[in-house]
């Protein structure tokens, strides 16, 4: 993983433990907007291999930049190595993929009408960008697919690839979400008044929005054997609330049958979640309806938060970055909290806390609710 909250998995546990965020004021858009962003800085310095050159844009140069943090790399090749390119999928969540590319294409037009010869690559110009890029740079031969469903995007990964494990048609399979900083993401959600003047305060009662950030997350996911001690995917869920095109159900109605659905599959109950990484935008709407969902489903002693706070909302990458997080709670017994808000709206339930907790965790849930009503939850838990 790689976030405005730090590069790798360790990074990020350090910057959740001692509560330091990474969102700053915003220095990237080409007009002035008062906001704050979660910007990944040394994405500037990537430098891509020469065979991937052709392919160089923000976002792809994100997706390097993740795919070489903690040997992730390194294991997907040697999965790759041990099941054939042909038999292990490759599964991406993103929003815009690279239309930062395309932005400065257009701003770069020569008298002509043509755009400059380095961004002349065709596939960065299509929602399959990033597919195409990670494709190339591990050389995969089976299935490669993009999802975009908003922000549910990297979560509906991990739910195809279990199907795709589940029936045979791969051994194993690279999911991911990748989703960089872009003109047209920032002014979009500035033109729906959702983006806050300051730091994001995500179910603080006073919250005036969110912010917007970028991040890159990969994992890579096999069938599990009896001996295996590490996390496992438990359970998902996905709905559609066919409800408004960048408005929740009121009642949730969604959310609440994607939690159900992975709570079926994982054969648990409410009272077996420990905690859950709510999608918590800091939105006036997102924010109430999930509160009273939370209050409504979850026994008191769930533990419940948001991390939006550390890294802002990455759109098509939060369901990967917040899965990764969900995950690192999981394996260091402790429950993050809230990041910049100080008094919970009074819709918050007992399970809503700011504070980080030390609690030992077994079973984590991970919720990513996208416009349009695209919800996805996801079920993580030990053996």
């Amino acid at each position: 993983m790689t976030s405005a909250a730090g590069e790798g998995v360790a990074a990020h546990t350090h910057a959740l433990r001692e509560r330091i965020g990474g969102l700053r004021p915003n220095d990237f858009t080409r007009a002035p907007m008062a906001c704050w962003i979660g910007r990944v800085a040394s994405i500037d310095t990537v430098q891509l291999p020469e065979s991937l050159v052709p392919f160089d844009c923000r976002n792809n140069r994100l997706a390097w930049l993740g795919l070489n943090q903690d040997d992730f790399l390194a294991h997907a090749r040697a999965a790759i190595a041990r099941h054939g390119d042909t038999r292990v999928a490759l599964i991406l969540g993103t929003s815009t993929a690279s239309i930062g590319a395309t932005e400065q294409a257009y701003r770069e037009l020569d008298t002509a009408g043509n755009f400059p010869p380095a961004l002349r690559e065709p596939t960065l110009h299509n929602p399959h960008s990033l597919v195409h890029f990670v494709q190339h740079a591990l050389a995969l031969r089976g299935p490669c697919v993009t999802v975009s469903t908003a922000c549910s995007s990297s979560a509906k990964v991990f739910a195809q690839a279990e199907r795709l494990l589940r029936a045979g048609v791969v051994d194993a399979a690279i999911v991911g979400g990748v989703d960089s900083l872009c003109d047209s993401v920032l002014y979009g959600f500035s033109s729906l008044e959702l983006v806050s003047p300051e730091p994001c305060r995500p179910f603080d009662a006073a919250r005036r929005g969110i912010s917007i950030g970028e991040a890159a997350g990969f994992a890579l996911l096999q069938l599990a054997q009896a001996s295996d001690t590490t996390p496992r995917l438990l359970g998902y869920g996905e709905s559609s609330d066919a409800f408004h095109m960048s408005s929740p159900h009121p009642q949730g109605l969604g959310a609440r049958l994607a939690i159900e659905a992975a709570l079926a599959r994982a054969g648990l109950t409410a009272g077996d979640i420990d905690y859950i990484n709510l999608h918590g935008t800091a939105s006036q709407k997102n924010d109430e309806v999930e509160a009273a969902l939370i209050a409504a489903m979850f026994p008191a002693h769930t533990l419940a938060s948001s991390t939006k706070g550390w890294t802002g909302h990455t759109l098509g990458a939060a369901g990967i970055l917040e899965a990764v997080i969900a995950l690192i709670a999981l394996q260091n017994g402790f429950a993050p909290g809230i990041l910049n808000s100080t008094v919970l709206d009074a819709l918050c339930g007992p399970q809503i806390h700011l504070e980080n907790r030390t609690h030992a965790l077994r079973r984590v849930l991970s919720h990513s609710f996208g416009f349009g009503g695209n919800n996805c939850v996801l079920a993580f838990g030990h053996a």
